[in-house]
């Protein structure tokens, strides 16, 4: 699943000599956790599993509402609020996940400010394509991004990592060169690979084309089994000429987040032969994805005011109790 990285080596070798470490790992409240985010979740979830590492995870509720993602401050918020949980749900351990909604946490904008010295509107132009007409809380949110990736450092994590997807390179490049030239370590960097949507498109909310991970079994089993294939017209061609699993989305999601090297290509060969046909290799992938999203509604239902309350972070004056009542995240 991973492509590529930047100081990926370095971020190892500290963290295998027992240098305190983290992973930085956004989430946007604008949209729900699909199977394009499995991937980073898993490779952060092992890296905690694994080695014990803190998860800092902050939700850009501010960036969704300055971008127009959503309508109102309330709104990212409550989904803010209601990702946290379905966070956890996921598998991460409360203890050393730190979420942070920046409304709830606003200390960040601390950080922020101080970065902000450090990002001219002409980097911002460049890198984000802002224009002299987009708001300015646009061009600010580049330094909130900055503080969000240094901010374990500022608690003596100074080994960072994190796991996004090449589109998100330019962001980070603006980070590292912050963090920089503010005397902090650049954070390493790794790149998980492009998935398509189902319909063998780019993935994008808009298009309806991901599978959600709390969606109905119904719905998922809809969506899979209309995926684009790389199957011939008819079982006679197929076994014939067999399919063509570099273009087939079930056989990418099972490639590249539910199998090992050996399995997958074991499975590429007798999708090659004609032997497995594209509707076997879709229930496999629906197999798989119901045992995965079974587990995690069943954890979600498990989350409760204790757990979001060790992983929110939030300002001394903020009650999390009432914001979880008020926006009916336990419902």
């Amino acid at each position: 699943m991973l492509s590529s990285h930047r100081d990926f080596d370095l971020f190892y070798s500290r963290l295998l000599k027992g240098q305190r470490s983290a992973i930085v790992s956004g989430l946007n409240p604008s949209g729900f956790f699909h199977i394009g985010h499995v991937g980073v979740f898993d490779t952060n979830l092992f890296f905690q599993k694994e080695y014990g590492i803190e998860v800092y995870a902050p939700i850009s509720d501010d960036e969704s509402y300055v971008a127009g993602k959503i309508k109102s401050q309330e709104e990212g918020i409550r989904n803010g609020l209601r990702l946290a949980r379905e966070y956890l749900a996921y598998g991460f351990d409360p203890k050393k996940t730190h979420i942070i909604i920046d409304q709830i946490y606003t200390n960040i904008y601390n950080l922020a400010i101080k970065f902000a010295r450090g990002i001219t509107l002409s980097t911002n132009m460049a890198v984000y394509g802002y224009t002299h007409s987009d708001n300015i809380g646009l061009n600010f949110y580049p330094a909130v991004q900055s503080a969000h990736v240094v901010f374990p450092e500022t608690v003596g994590m100074r080994n960072v990592l994190v796991p996004i997807g090449p589109d998100e390179d330019p962001h980070l490049r603006v980070a590292r060169d912050v963090a920089e030239k503010y005397g902090y370590e650049k954070p390493a960097v790794l790149h998980s690979r492009f998935l398509p949507g189902l319909d063998g498109r780019k993935m994008s909310k808009s298009k309806g084309n991901a599978v959600y991970l709390f969606e109905d079994e119904g719905a998922m089993k809809k969506k899979i089994y209309s995926a684009f294939s790389g199957g011939r017209s008819s079982i006679e061609e197929h076994r014939a000429l067999g399919g063509i699993p570099e273009i087939d989305v079930a056989y990418m999601y099972l490639k590249y987040l539910f199998l090992d090297p050996e399995d997958a290509e074991a499975l590429s060969k007798e999708y090659k032969s004609g032997r497995l046909l594209s509707g076997e290799l879709k229930k496999m992938l629906y197999d798989k994805v119901i045992e995965k999203t079974s587990r995690i509604k069943e954890n979600y239902s498990k989350i409760g005011k204790r757990e979001l309350s060790q992983a929110i972070m939030r300002n001394d004056d903020v009650d999390l109790d009432e914001l979880i009542d008020r926006y009916g995240v336990l419902q």
